[in-house]
């Protein structure tokens, strides 16, 4: 995996904890307090996955 990968890899799982560490847990998952922490960490989630398809779609092309 390149560096460029390993640092978006890096920068959204420090954003997946950071989302989990600031919400407030005694309000319950889905309150609206919570709402925007939700939406951070989906959009995370969807990084990684961008990031590891990107990372699928160049191994593949080098195998070429």
């Amino acid at each position: 995996m390149q560096l460029f990968y390993k640092v978006f890899l890096a920068l959204f799982v420090i954003f997946i904890g950071f989302n989990l560490y600031m919400m407030e847990w005694n309000l319950g998952f889905w309150h609206e307090e919570n709402s925007k922490f939700i939406l951070s960490i989906s959009a995370a989630i969807l990084g990684i996955i961008v990031v590891y398809v990107l990372h699928t779609m160049r191994t593949l092309s080098l195998k070429k």
